[in-house]
């Protein structure tokens, strides 16, 4: 799970940090590089779910890492703010990738070009995030959802990523024979025995966890 402490998840860059001591504001491209892009590309890559429990404004690039976990909740204090236009720079850490597929082009493109903040209700209603809950609510509902991962059968959960976020650059075909292969990795996997068993002897499974991805 990752979260924020404090009243943020992530307020973005301390622009105070891109000034030099001589006045001048430093050139980009080089943090994102050494830092930001590898945590981004880490966490799609990570073979487990990642929840991300925004339990405050997350704007810039900390909005972009949330949205770059597979999971997203938040609470309803919570706005999401794609802040870079109003500084003179474009969105990064994936902003530019998942916006559209989140959103479709049209909201993207609004929340790209005006950075208007929008409120974690309406994240949820227009499908940038999994669910608003009340304050009070979310870390105990973010908890929750992991561990029902912890406890999920851990190679089906991983293909099931993987099987994802191919998809996007994939044609049907290609695609289907991806879902062959993983479904028979899938039902390698002692999990799958023991999911069938446990259904037909009414009982809640107990997954081994095991991986071998």
């Amino acid at each position: 799970m990752l979260t924020g402490t404090g009243g943020a998840f992530c307020a973005g860059q301390d622009l105070r940090e891109r000034v030099t001591a001589e006045g001048k504001t430093t050139v980009l491209g080089e943090a994102l590089e050494t830092y930001y892009n590898p945590l981004v590309r880490k966490l799609r890559a990570l073979p487990f779910p990642v929840v991300a429990a925004v339990n405050g404004v997350a704007a810039g690039a900390g909005a972009n890492i949330a949205l770059a976990c597979d999971i997203v909740l938040a609470a309803r204090s919570a706005t999401f703010l794609q802040a870079f236009a109003k500084i003179g720079l474009v969105p990064d850490c994936g902003g530019t990738w998942v916006l559209p597929r989140l959103l479709g082009p049209a909201r993207a493109r609004a929340l790209a070009l005006t950075a208007e903040p929008i409120s974690a209700d309406q994240a949820e209603t227009w499908g940038l995030i999994w669910k608003a809950h009340d304050d009070s609510e979310l870390m105990a509902q973010a908890h929750g959802l992991c561990a029902r991962f912890a406890a999920a059968p851990a190679v089906a959960l991983a293909l099931i990523k993987r099987l994802l976020d191919e998809s996007w650059s994939n044609d049907l075909d290609t695609q289907l024979d991806l879902e062959r292969e993983a479904q028979r990795e899938a039902s390698l996997s002692p999990d799958y025995a023991e999911g069938v068993y446990a259904f037909l002897q009414k009982r809640p499974p107990v997954f081994a966890g095991r991986r071998r991805l």
